[in-house]
């Protein structure tokens, strides 16, 4: 797909929005969902899109709902609440809706990568994790990664939370104290890989040991930027 340098949106006709790519997060303004990296700014106004909201395509089909045809649309369709059935957030701008079924995704969410390669592959995509999230220590609901011994696993929805959660603490000093508090809440994956592996299982600590790497990938694919830019927000937290 060619990427545009200037486009004009239906949501914001009145401007041009130029693409820019920046370190700050952001919110957009299409599916209402936090952002880093590549955007679309409107540079009059207070107005950013995603990348991937702003070349959204009109329809898509997804591995996960083999008999789904997701359609694009600005608002959630309908006069009830809507959910995305990725990251279990609420859907207030832009979403890919079937009709047919009733799933919901943000664009972003659609978007996520089945596999994650650093060098090989780390970790996958799964429609529910198998075993506890390291973050909430439940299964469900929602898609999450797994790494490849199936030992490491992390919602979507954790990881925009945590995201969430660090940023009110990094950029709006919301509570200082925060980022110490995750820490202490976030499990150390050489923790995690004594008490579940012992020190034998060399493999399988390696695995988790490189899937902790992983997780900035998952968590700029979450933010539409496919690349380890937000590695700082919480590779530390992942790597204690």
């Amino acid at each position: 797909m060619k990427i545009e340098k200037e486009l004009v949106h239906p949501i914001h006709p009145q401007h041009k929005l130029k693409l820019q790519y920046t370190e700050i997060p952001f919110n957009c303004a299409g599916c209402k969902e936090a952002g880093i990296g590549l955007k679309y700014e409107c540079q009059d106004c207070d107005f950013d899109l995603h990348k991937i909201c702003a070349l959204a395509p009109s329809s898509i089909s997804h591995p996960f709902y083999k008999k789904c045809h997701f359609q694009f649309y600005h608002e959630p369709p309908g006069s009830v609440s809507r959910v995305c059935d990725a990251c279990n957030n609420d859907v207030q701008g832009f979403v890919y809706h079937c009709r047919r079924c009733g799933f919901d995704l943000h664009p972003c969410c659609a978007n996520l990568p089945q596999a994650l390669n650093d060098g090989e592959v780390n970790l996958y995509l799964c429609i529910k994790l198998s075993g506890p999230c390291h973050y909430c220590g439940g299964k469900g609901p929602g898609w999450g990664y797994r790494s490849r011994c199936k030992t490491y696993n992390l919602h979507v929805s954790c990881v925009k939370k945590l995201l969430v959660e660090s940023w009110e603490a990094m950029y709006l000093n919301v509570d200082k104290n925060k980022v110490r508090e995750m820490q202490t809440r976030i499990p150390s994956l050489r923790g995690m890989l004594s008490n579940r592996h012992g020190e034998r299982v060399g493999k399988l600590r390696k695995c988790c040991r490189i899937a902790g790497t992983a997780v900035s990938i998952i968590v700029s694919a979450i933010l539409g930027d496919p690349t380890a830019l937000i590695a700082s927000v919480i590779g530390g937290l992942l790597s204690m």
